[in-house]
This record gives structure tokens, sequence and C-alpha cells, in this order.
């Protein structure tokens, strides 16, 4: 019988920790998912306008936080439809058969008094590959303060489009003069949800 009743304490308990961070949602209005490819001797600039995600803060033991995010392809905008219409199909992103792109967080290191770097799975048209976030919050966390909204500037290394499948073909990336390298420039509003 004492048994069961320290099972049942250290399941709550349990349970208890696993629901014991503070939850924000992702403010798609105030926030920006951007990229940047250098496209012969300039760099060519976009953004997904459709995501959403959760931030799960632990304020006392931030290596228990965790972030998941999930982005429409088809929002891909650089500023040319003709461009984007081009790398929704099936010859680049192929929005069709690859609708999402995910990152889930595995692990999160705190490097700053407001930095860390968040480690997770970043899975982009039909490929996962492990990828480091360095974030920086831009709204203070204060011990026994109230944090409704957060704010996050959030930058990796450049990711190589070639490791996710992202090529056009031979002739095509012979002739179009763009990089392999994408960098990746994201700014982050989240509200507290609970």
């Amino acid at each position: 019988m004492v048994h069961k009743i320290i099972c049942g304490i250290l399941a709550l308990f349990v349970l208890f920790r696993a629901h014991a961070g503070e939850i924000y949602e992702i403010d798609l209005a105030h926030s920006t998912i951007g990229f940047g490819v250098h496209h012969f001797i300039g760099v060519t600039k976009g953004k997904f306008t459709q995501f959403a995600g959760t931030i799960d803060v632990d304020r006392e033991h931030p290596e228990h936080s965790s972030v998941e995010v999930k982005i429409q392809a088809k929002s891909i905008d650089t500023g040319i439809d003709k461009r984007d219409d081009h790398l929704r199909s099936a010859e680049f992103f192929n929005v069709t058969k690859f609708p999402q792109i995910a990152f889930k967080s595995r692990s999160v290191h705190q490097t700053g008094a407001q930095t860390g770097d968040i480690t997770g799975d970043l899975s982009m048209h039909g490929v996962t590959k492990p990828i480091t976030l360095h974030v920086k919050l831009l709204t203070p966390i204060r011990a026994g303060a109230p944090m409704p909204r957060s704010r996050w500037e959030v930058t990796t290394e450049p990711l190589k489009r070639g490791d996710f499948g992202l090529m056009f073909s031979p002739t095509a990336e012979a002739l179009s003069g763009i990089g392999q390298d994408v960098t990746v420039n994201i700014l982050i509003e989240a509200g507290k949800n609970r």
C-alpha cells in the first residue's frame, strides 16, 4: 500500500514538472522568419509568412524548456511572384508533397543570462537534420516578475540547401549563380498562453 502511494506521488510530481513551464505562443503578426542566399554578386532575401509555434519556458531550469515551430512552405515570399511560384513547384520545395517545414527542440543549453543554444531537428523537403539555434531573449526575465510577452532573436549557422535536397536541375544550378549557403534571420514575439 505504501509503495502504491509513493508511486502515485512520484507520478504526480513528474506530471507537474512536465507542465510546470510557462507556455508562449508565437505571435505571427509581430514575428519574422527570414532568410538570405547569395545570387551572383547580390543577396536574395525572403521570408515565410505563415507559421505557428510554442515556446515552453522553465525559468528555474532552462534546460527543461522546449520549442516547436511549424512553417507552411507555400508561404514563401521573395517579393517576386513568378520566382515564388517556381520555388513552390516540384522542382524545388514541392509544397504539395512537403507542405510543412518543422523544427522541434531536443535540448536547451543556457549560454548567458539571456542567451542559449537550442538543438533540435529541422525537417524540410522530406529530410530531417539536426541544427542548433542561437537565441537571445530581448525581454529580460526577472525572478518573480510576470512576462506576458517575450521577444527572441534567433540565428543559426548557414544551412546548406543541398543537405535538404533543395536543388534545381544541374543545368539550372550551373546558370543560376545561386549559392549553397542560406542564412537564417528570425525575430519572434510570443504571448503567454498559460
